[in-house]
């Protein structure tokens, strides 16, 4: 089942929207928003799974699908807690600041709560205030959870995620230092985080979901160049099963509470850090990565951070290369 929220009102209208993405139903007659049908999914989802069937059928009205018109599945959650399971990512961003990893990064995850009042539309432009910021963008992918207990096991968490979706976990770099160094964490530094226009419940992904991760290459772009398309089943040292049941440690979690895995990164096939795409490697799912590489081989970071004009794509594709969530797809404009 493939879900989405038209823009309207702070929580949008929730929308059943066909497998190949060009049609859909509006779901109100079963529940008006997406939030409302996770807080009794037991019993609102059958009711939205026959809905999806029936767009699938052609056997119900439907009206042509536009991303455009989309706000993130959920405009505004409860929670949004994003991880840090792929270490190559961690290893290259704390190079970049000149700090040591803590041997803890290989046992415990690493999660952060970002702010989730309000999130921006999958088309909806990123403002920039000052290029100082060092504006980057970081695609992941992120789960929507059910109520998880407190204390759950990481087994048991991976029966709580009811869906899958794209994110752009937007990062101003040049404000992480200051914060990390006060040690209290992000927040200027973490602006609003867009998300695909389609949430998609995990049977949608076939074999690529074995419960807890995702294997499929996670695409990113800048101005059409390609960036990066790691596999984001790779190199996962912690799946969400294990990062749910971090977040749940202490606290349980509601119904609609967003999981990020953190920034999608593969190792080389050397062991290293790996390699830009136009020198043959998967290259990166943010511009920290690449920056640091370059810093690393070549003694100085040549890629810039984004600027305005710059467009920024991030995007899965299923095995017949057709988009699984949709397209994050954001202007930059300064403001």
């Amino acid at each position: 089942m493939k879900l989405a929220s038209l823009k309207g009102g702070r929580d949008g209208r929730l929308v059943v929207v066909s497998r190949d993405l060009t049609r859909a139903a509006l779901a109100g007659d079963i529940t008006p928003t997406l939030q409302a049908a996770l807080d009794d999914w037991a019993r609102i989802a059958p009711l939205l799974q026959a809905l999806y069937e029936q767009v699938e059928a052609d056997s119900t009205a439907t009206f042509r699908f536009r991303e455009r018109d989309c706000a993130s599945p959920l405009p505004r959650a409860f929670q949004w807690a994003d991880g840090s399971a792929y270490l190559n990512h961690v290893e290259l961003v704390r190079k970049a600041r000149g700090a040591e990893m803590p041997a803890s990064f290989l046992s415990e995850p690493l999660i952060y709560q970002g702010g989730s009042d309000a999130f921006l539309g999958p088309r909806d432009p990123i403002f920039l205030h000052n290029a100082q910021h060092g504006l980057d963008l970081e695609a992941e992918i992120a789960v929507v959870t059910d109520d998880v207990p407190m204390g759950v096991g990481p087994v048991a968490a991976r029966e709580s995620i009811l869906l899958v979706m794209l994110v752009n976990d937007i990062t101003l770099r040049g404000l992480v230092p200051d914060e990390i160094a006060k040690g209290f964490g992000f927040f200027q530094s973490k602006p609003n985080s867009a998300f695909s226009p389609v949430a998609v419940t995990p049977d949608e992904l076939g074999s690529a979901w074995d419960g807890g991760r995702l294997s499929r290459p996670l695409l990113s772009s800048i101005d059409g160049a390609p960036l990066g398309r790691p596999n984001a089943g790779a190199d996962m040292i912690f799946d969400f099963g294990q990062l749910i049941a971090h977040a749940a440690r202490t606290r349980p979690l509601s119904a609609g509470t967003i999981i990020g895995s953190g920034t999608v990164s593969n190792r080389g096939a050397d062991g290293g850090p790996g390699l830009p795409i136009a020198k043959g490697g998967l290259g990166y799912s943010c511009l920290i990565e690449q920056r640091t590489v370059e810093t690393l081989t070549e003694g100085a970071a040549r890629t810039p951070f984004l600027k305005a004009g710059d467009v920024v794509r991030i995007e899965m594709l299923d095995d017949e290369r057709h988009s699984i969530f949709g397209a994050i797809e954001q202007h930059v404009e300064a403001r």
